[in-house]
């Protein structure tokens, strides 16, 4: 589910070389800033990826909850439709029973 969207690993920044022009860069002062940078990409790659393990905690509860909502509304459907059918019952069964003398 997480998919990586970066270009660049920390690994490939260090290990990228810059060509040289006329008067070139200051090899050192590239390299100082190349390793802030990898510092900072290592740093954001394990928020990344608490985030993204979070993330995934957090659906699976609310996918778990979710489920268990779901399934204490059913009992309560069934129970409420049995009452009404239990009710409706007894109902026939007294007219049948008593017949008449309920309603005299």
């Amino acid at each position: 589910m997480s998919e990586q969207r970066f270009h660049l690993t920390a690994k490939e920044i260090l290990e990228k070389d810059f060509k040289q022009g006329f008067r070139g860069y200051d090899q050192d002062e590239v390299d100082k800033f190349l390793d802030l940078i990898i510092k900072d990409y290592e740093n954001f790659q394990k928020e990344y990826d608490a985030v993204v393990q979070e993330n995934n905690r957090l659906r699976r509860e609310a996918q778990s909850s979710s489920d268990q909502q779901q399934t204490r509304r059913m009992p309560s459907v069934t129970s409420s439709t049995t009452n009404s059918d239990i009710l409706q019952r007894l109902s026939n069964l007294e007219k049948h029973v008593f017949g008449s003398k309920l309603y005299d």
